[in-house]
């Protein structure tokens, strides 16, 4: 056999793969994490199959899994890009702060809800400021800027809550937190929406060609034309702006407003951006990914209890999750060089 047969014959059997081939390649991440998540749920379902098999069960990942998909799924934009954003779960409580202050100096609900979703945009852009033209790391700078406005709503509430009863009167109450049909919670319709319009901009758009291009390669980004500093600060600013809302949501949800809010989400968040596929070193990610693990992660407290162990075991899996997820993709990332 020429060496010329021998070079033909490879490409000659991806040809003749087809498009189910192709489509695995393509859509290795997204594959990969349905597949976990089946298993998954396989595991908890053989475990308490009366909990799993209940409808209640799933009723519950609905409503209380948005609290942190919804700022997951923009979040996976700044990891995308080489970034982290860990002031998110100051920043709910900084936006609903601004609804305080807005809705008592003025009874409108919807002035307060404007007030807030700004106030999350502006803690975004401080984020992409102390990141993009002050040169900070931003894991330091959005440390910083976590405890900031964490002091800063405690200092402007006085550690007091807030009340949300009045919220039931306004159009928002029904169109963010109703059940449809008494059981489908309209914030899991707000986290699919979500998803779909990351994923179009990610996917669709030349906005998400610059976050992938600025988080591969930041130099060829900029031979390229690409305006790293623009894009990076455009995804904090769409992550604070999704904090915000995420607050709002949940003080809607609860009825209450606590200063301290925020502050279970973060192991969360993270875990269901890491597992969903997107590499902690940048350049690759996937939202449907953080779509489908935001649920895992839901359902992983739900299982642990079912199966009759103590809710302590919680942080350590999400933990464990995070770790193993970053190794395996550093492991891949070197092996691939």
């Amino acid at each position: 056999m020429s060496s010329t047969e021998q070079a033909a014959r490879p490409l000659s059997q991806t040809a003749q793969r087809g498009p189910l081939a192709r489509f695995a390649r393509t859509y290795s991440l997204q594959i990969g994490i349905v597949f976990v998540a089946i298993v998954i749920w396989l595991l908890f379902l053989a475990g308490s199959p009366q909990t799993f098999l209940s409808r209640n069960i799933y009723a519950a990942f609905m409503s209380s899994t948005p609290y942190f998909a919804l700022m997951a799924i923009p979040l996976t934009l700044v990891v995308i890009t080489g970034e982290i954003d860990l002031s998110f779960p100051s920043v709910m409580a900084f936006g609903m702060t601004a609804f305080d202050i807005v809705f008592t100096a003025t009874g409108s609900v919807m002035l307060g809800f404007i007030a807030c979703l700004l106030a999350g945009m502006l803690a975004g852009y401080l984020n992409g400021v102390l990141v993009v033209k002050i040169g900070m790391p931003s894991l330091v700078a959005t440390i910083g800027t976590q405890f900031f406005w964490r002091g800063a709503v405690m200092v402007i509430t006085n550690g007091q809550g807030l009340g949300m009863g009045a919220v039931q009167k306004s159009i928002l109450y029904p169109g963010l937190v109703h059940r449809i049909g008494g059981f489908v919670p309209m914030q899991f319709i707000w986290t699919i929406i979500f998803a779909v319009v990351v994923w179009f901009f990610l996917n669709r758009h030349k906005f998400g060609a610059h976050v992938f291009l600025t988080g591969d390669n930041v130099e060829s980004a900029k031979l390229m034309g690409v305006n790293v500093g623009r894009t990076k600060t455009l995804t904090f600013v769409i992550v604070g702006f999704a904090a915000a809302f995420a607050g709002f949501v949940v003080s809607e949800d609860l009825l209450f407003f606590w200063p301290t809010m925020g502050d279970g989400y973060m192991l969360n968040t993270l875990a269901s951006v890491f597992l969903g596929g997107t590499s902690v070193f940048g350049g690759m990610g996937t939202v449907f990914g953080t779509f489908v693990a935001c649920f895992i992660i839901g359902a992983i407290n739900a299982g642990i209890v079912a199966a009759g162990m103590t809710g302590f075991w919680t942080n350590l899996i999400y933990g464990f999750i995070i770790v193993v997820s970053v190794s395996i993709q550093t492991i891949l990332g070197k092996r691939l060089r």
